[in-house]
């Protein structure tokens, strides 16, 4: 079963990387070369049973499980995309009738949902089932939505559609994973109606059950400080947690307590099967015989996993509990039919029963940790003997014979298992630390170094005293919860100190960049390598297999060259500029008035791509969509300066300066030289910040002089004087037909550059022609929302680019645009050219 199911698992994984599905040729095809793999198996078993001829028949059967898995989760690909909401749909009011699912998230202006739609009035066949909408409160707050709750709601969704970024997550799969075919909002609000009756079913049964403990807990503990991880740990939804609790956690590598994971589902196993066994065992005192009938350690273990059942729904059935589910079962059923299985079979099994019910589920981290840290430690552990010196144990109970030296003896025996048990559990934690290690670097960028010691205390601490707490929470009546959550958040107070003692200084924070499929194959060779029984030769050699995971080798501009990369925050902006020594990111996107991009994308991407500072931050004016997110930055990673065209009352300063930035006032003429590139601020005037935002945005030039004399100079005053056309890019923020005049009218020779970040996002007060005509670019970069309510761009003004033939990159469609500015050529990538996936259809 082990060839099986993980031939299975990489047949599904390889499907989840095709730009498009297999067509129907395709699909059988793969049957027929399984079944031809079967046959091959079959008859190498009835041949010669060597140990090669036994390693091809496995082979072929891993082979044949792999196209079963590949045609099954293509099969599976197939019938949740063929509801989908049509494009001609999209941003119009349509009623649907249906019932709320899951748990409704509470956020600052309203509530987030998932509705299970069971009829539309625009009479679509395959409309999606499953959407997911934000009401957003106008006046007065949402209602309360409880779960199985039915109504009619006025809505206006898109397609499912996420920010494609180089180097991130993509957020379309989750999407896709979770069945969620149109996303929105309640449109017109005042006419929701809500309908009599609510929904039937196991799983609107459970989410009213989470509902109600969620209730629960908030009316115990209010508003304090950690709260939202009781939540978490009870029932699984995290909206509630803290950003600094998760900002703690993520730092010190224990943000896996946050979630009802396979520990937490294997502490409740085990604490039901002691419970049920030891009442099974006394069912002499009410006069029965039931360990005669059946044995107590058959019916602990049912309980057990009935148990951990429930405490697995609680959680939403995430990918972890599934997981920590799954071998239970597994190892359960093997126990009560008597049959003996390998550890590594019932991982096998598990992981075969998880892509089963969602082949999505290999591209979420989630998946990736909670197995490989499971094998981690069943490798780790499979070579280590657990010898008893027995004959010692005897000579000494013969020849201590007083009292005295009986108690001696009982508590060397207690040291030397304390010992052993402190041994194993080191050895433990270290295995599941360095196997995690390369994963924790390709899905966050970083290793927590205090990692290992702060789970050596979280772990014991949440486990031993947190969860069952608020398990107890879960079970008592009131008044009797109340006191039990309030227990628990106090345990968390001495938790949350604990970490921020060990969370020490910023370097014990290991930032390195996303690494490559070579890198992270040798990073899990050398762990492997690592772990491998005593005795395995040249162990001292496997951290060498760590060097291109620990110091990659950058792929920076050349000097005189530079590269330039539009990030796809949505509606917004943020771009960042790289030379062979400095960075330089204009703008921020929004911040938390909006979608948080500023700590969700901006700063994900700097880490994931290997940006350890920002030799400058441009703030190009005030708006939300372009400076919201430079808090999140400003806090989140080393800024040497900023340059921002803000009024002086801004609190950005103040926060720059209290985070010993450098600030400059953006003004036309400024200059400076890195790495063979000039950059030249042209806009706007010195002096007192007049008019609106756009009226005075900060325009910047940026220019590959090819000339890498002097490896950096600083931000200044000089003027610009005359400025030669090379290979450019110029930078222009919001502004404005007025600006446009003005510039024109300066110096149309300083507009000209081959790349054009487009003004204003394409809105029809900008991109005139005779701004156009002087710029003259060969790529134009549309930095624009899905189907934002601002209709950018405009279709005239999209249509006058295209009239001249530019090279064209919209991130609402391509997502990020990366460009190579090198010498006289130039090169664009757009993320959903070069990282296409099937469900990415636009």
């Amino acid at each position: 079963m082990r060839a099986v199911w993980c031939g299975f698992a990489l047949g599904v994984l390889c499907l989840q990387q095709q730009a498009v599905l297999p067509g129907r040729g395709g699909w059988w095809a793969l049957v027929l070369v399984a079944s031809s793999l079967v046959s091959v198996a079959v008859w190498l078993r009835s041949t010669n049973r060597s140990r090669l001829t036994a390693v091809a028949g496995w082979l072929a059967v891993g082979l044949a499980s792999g196209c079963v898995g590949f045609d099954y989760a293509a099969l599976r690909a197939e019938q949740r995309l063929a509801w989908a909401l049509p494009i001609a749909q999209e941003s119009r009011d349509i009623v649907v009738e249906g019932y709320v699912k899951g748990l409704p998230a509470r956020e600052a202006k309203g509530a987030r949902f998932l509705f299970e739609v069971e009829s539309n009035d625009a009479q679509i066949e395959r409309f999606p089932r499953t959407i997911q909408l934000s009401w957003i409160a106008t006046g007065t707050p949402p209602p309360v939505l409880e779960p199985g709750a039915r109504w009619r709601l006025s809505v206006r969704l898109k397609r499912p559609h996420g920010n494609a970024n180089f180097g991130l997550r993509d957020a379309e799969a989750s999407l896709l994973a979770r069945n969620v075919r149109g996303t929105g909002y309640v449109s017109a609000p005042s006419s929701a109606l809500r309908l009599p009756g609510t929904a039937r079913g196991l799983g609107v049964t459970v989410d009213r059950w989470r509902a109600q403990i969620r209730a629960r807990i908030e009316a115990a503990l209010g508003d304090a400080p950690h709260a939202g991880i009781v939540v978490a740990l009870a029932v699984g939804a995290q909206d509630a947690v803290s950003a600094t609790d998760w900002l703690l956690m993520r730092n010190t590598g224990t943000s896996h307590l946050v979630a009802i994971s396979g520990l937490h589902i294997g502490f409740v196993a085990g604490l039901a099967a002691w419970i049920v066994g030891s009442l099974w065992r006394r069912s002499c005192f009410v006069g029965r015989d039931w360990p005669l009938l059946i044995p107590a350690q058959k019916v602990a273990t049912l309980g057990g996993v009935l148990f951990a059942a429930g405490y697995a729904a609680l959680a939403g059935f995430n990918v972890p509990a599934q997981r920590a589910l799954w071998m239970l079962v597994v190892a359960s059923a093997a126990f009560i039919s008597g049959r003996s299985v390998a550890p590594s079979i019932v991982l096998a099994w598990a992981v075969g029963l998880v892509l089963l019910i969602d082949p999505w589920a290999v591209v979420s981290a989630g998946f990736w940790l909670s197995f490989c840290a499971v094998a981690a430690i069943l490798f780790a552990t499979s070579g280590r003997l657990r010898i008893r010196d027995r004959d010692r144990e005897r000579q000494a109970g013969d020849i201590e014979a007083s009292g005295f030296a009986r108690i001696q003896a009982a508590m060397r025996r207690c040291r030397r298992a304390l010992s052993g048990r402190l041994r194993s559990g080191a050895h433990v934690q270290f295995a599941v630390t360095l196997a995690l290690a390369p994963l924790t670097v390709y899905w966050f960028a970083q290793i927590p170094l205090v990692g290992p010691l702060a789970n050596a205390f979280a772990i014991p601490w949440a486990s031993l005293f947190v969860t069952p707490m608020v398990l107890a929470g879960i079970a008592l009546p009131a008044p009797l919860d109340g006191v039990a959550f309030r227990a628990a958040n106090a345990l968390l107070d001495v938790l949350v100190a604990g970490l921020q003692a060990l969370s020490g200084p910023a370097w014990m924070l290991w930032r390195l960049p996303q690494p490559d499929g070579w890198a992270l194959a040798a990073a899990a060779v050398g762990v492997a390598w690592c772990l491998a029984p005593r005795g395995w030769p040249l162990r001292w050699a496997a951290p060498l297999t760590w060097l291109p995971l620990l110091l990659p080798p950058l792929a920076v501009p050349a000097p005189g060259t530079f590269r330039l990369t539009a990030l796809d925050i949505g509606q917004g902006s943020s771009i960042l500029i790289e030379t062979a020594h400095h960075s330089l990111l204009f703008d921020a996107g929004p911040g938390p008035e909006s979608t948080h991009a500023g700590e969700r994308i901006v700063l994900p991407y700097l880490y994931a791509n290997g940006v350890k500072r920002l030799d400058a931050l441009v703030i190009s004016h005030a708006d939300s969509d372009h400076a919201g997110g430079a808090p999140a930055v400003l806090a989140g990673i080393e800024v040497r300066q900023l340059l921002a065209a803000l009024e002086p009352s801004h609190p950005l300063w103040t926060s720059a300066r209290g985070a010993g930035v450098s600030t400059l006032p953006c003004a036309a003429g400024q200059r400076w030289h890195w790495d063979g590139v000039d950059f030249t601020v042209l806009w706007p005037d010195a002096g007192p910040l007049k008019g609106k935002p756009n009226d005075h945005c900060c325009v910047l030039r940026v220019s590959a002089t090819g000339d890498a004399s002097g490896r950096g100079q600083g931000i200044s005053d000089r003027s610009a004087a005359v400025v030669q056309p090379g290979e450019s890019a110029l930078l222009a923020a919001d502004i404005e037909a007025p600006v446009e005049r003005i510039l024109l009218a300066r110096d149309p020779g300083a507009l000209r550059a081959q790349v054009l970040i487009v003004s204003h996002h394409g809105s029809k007060t900008s991109s005139t022609e005779p701004f156009l005509d002087s710029v003259d670019p060969l790529v134009a970069i549309f930095q624009v929302g899905y189907r934002n309510r601002f209709h950018h761009p405009n279709p005239g003004v999209y249509a006058r680019y295209l009239a001249r033939h530019i090279e064209l990159s919209r991130s609402d469609a391509d997502g990020a645009a990366r460009i190579e500015v090198a010498g006289k050529a130039l090169s664009i990538e757009r993320y959903r050219d070069t990282h296409r996936r099937y469900w990415m259809d636009m």
